[in-house]
This record gives structure tokens, C-alpha cells and sequence, in this order.
């Protein structure tokens, strides 16, 4: 038997595998893709500098100054939801909590106007970090990120399927954007990647929007403070799940 059969089989075989149909690496199709992902992260950045309501917003969401973040966004108006759209894109190259921008959100818009907002904000930074990542953006992410952390995800994704990646989007401590680079570089096809980030994504945005959403008249006896506190502690039981099993992973691939 040749060492391809004896191979364990995975869900997703990975950038450095291509997959049945897809371009080989260096492809010109690919190199485009990669351009044109690039481009759109350069033009959010320019945007970023260049416009002061743009630039105060993610100021405010990286020094964490949530009550400014809510400011700003309020005095914007309609034109907020753009800000909060390239706000959730720019996130891709400018890391700080996501969870500031969701209950802000949800304190300026409300909870039903906030929550679809948001939500789409996120799975469009998705689909770029994605694209990044699957079109050979793999060795400038593990110059940017820490290397060795970024290898162990990508190779428990390559392995755990759709629970796993579902899961992956409730652990709070992982980076939105980073986890969309590593399941882009570890060949998640788009569509896996867009339904299982919008369903493992939607109960910690809707935790932070709802709570953003009731700061005005925030009561300790609230029963929806109490939920989300539930919310939380539930997420965090899933975490220690699910970073033992990319442990497990991890170590099943080093002795292979």
C-alpha cells in the first residue's frame, strides 16, 4: 500500500494540497484574488487614516473606550452604519475586541437593527481574511502571527470538520479576523466557512448586542443580564472543549 492510501483522510486537505479543480499555487488566478484581497485591506487602511470619524472610531475600539465608541457612533447617524460596516472590516489588520464594537452597536441601534448590522459587518471581514488566507496570503500570515499558534489551529482544522469550526467562533479569547485567515489557509471551502461562521458566531454577537442594547437601564435583577451572564459562562465551558481537542490534534499529527 503507497504512503498516499495509508494518508488519514480530512475534511479539508489544506493550502498545501490543492484541491480537486483549484488552481495550482502561483496560478495567476490565485496571484489576482490575493491582489485584489490585499487591495481592499490597503483601502480600508487609507480610509481609516484619512477620514476622522473613521479614525476616531477605531481609536476608541482599540484603546477599549467603549462610551466614546457609542459617541461617536451616535452622532453619525445613518451614515454610522457604513462606519460600523468598515469598522468590522478593518479588523482584519487592526486587532482589538470585537465585543466592543457589538455592544455598541447594540446600545446606538438597538437590539434588531444592531444584531443584522453587526452580523454582516463581521461576515464580510470573514470573507476577506478567508480569501486572504486560501489565496496564498499562508507566508505572510505566519510572518505577521505567532507562527507556532497558527500551525496548531490550522492543523486541528484540517482535521475537525464543521463542529469544530462552529466551535471555534464561540471560544471569546480567538481573534475574529484570525480565525477566518487560518480557516482560509487550511482550504475551508467559502461556503463551509460562511455558514459555519454565521451559526457559531450569532449566540456571542447576540450576548453583546442585547447587553449593549439594555446599558441605559442596566439592573442587576434584569433577567437578560442574567441570561447573558449564562451566555458567558456557557461559551467559556465550550472553550475548555475545544482547546483540548486542538491539543489532541495537534499531537496526532506531530506523531504521524
Amino acid at each position: 500500500m503507497n504512503s498516499a492510501a495509508q494518508a488519514p483522510l480530512r475534511p479539508y486537505p489544506g493550502r498545501l494540497e490543492p484541491r480537486p479543480g483549484e488552481p495550482p499555487a502561483g496560478d495567476e488566478t490565485s496571484r489576482l484574488m490575493l491582489v485584489a484581497s490585499l487591495l481592499t485591506v490597503a483601502a480600508i487602511v487609507a480610509m481609516v487614516l484619512l477620514i476622522t470619524p473613521l479614525r476616531d472610531a477605531v481609536t476608541d475600539a482599540l484603546s477599549g473606550d467603549t462610551e466614546s465608541l457609542r459617541t461617536d457612533l451616535n452622532d453619525l447617524g445613518a451614515t454610522g452604519y457604513l462606519v460600523v460596516l468598515v469598522l468590522a472590516l478593518a479588523h482584519s489588520v487592526i486587532f482589538y475586541p470585537a465585543e466592543i464594537l457589538n455592544a455598541a452597536v447594540g446600545y446606538v441601534y438597538g437590539f434588531w437593527v444592531g444584531l443584522p448590522l453587526v452580523m454582516a459587518g463581521w461576515m464580510l471581514n470573514g470573507i476577506l481574511c478567508h480569501q486572504i488566507g486560501n489565496y496564498g496570503g499562508r507566508p505572510l500570515l505566519l510572518k505577521l502571527l505567532h507562527e507556532d499558534r497558527f500551525l496548531r489551529w490550522e492543523r486541528a482544522v484540517e482535521r475537525g470538520g464543521p463542529v469544530l469550526l462552529m466551535a471555534l467562533r464561540l471560544i471569546p479569547i480567538v481573534p475574529f479576523s484570525v480565525c477566518s485567515y487560518v480557516l482560509g489557509s487550511a482550504g475551508v471551502p467559502l461556503r463551509t466557512f460562511i455558514w459555519t461562521t454565521a451559526i457559531g458566531y450569532l449566540p456571542l454577537t447576540v450576548i453583546f448586542v442585547v447587553l449593549g442594547s439594555r446599558l441605559e437601564d442596566i439592573s442587576p435583577t434584569d433577567p437578560v443580564i442574567w441570561a447573558g451572564a449564562i451566555g458567558m459562562v456557557l461559551l467559556l465551558l465550550v472553550t475548555r472543549w475545544v482547546l483540548p481537542r486542538i491539543e489532541h490534534h495537534d499531537e496526532e499529527t506531530a506523531a504521524e
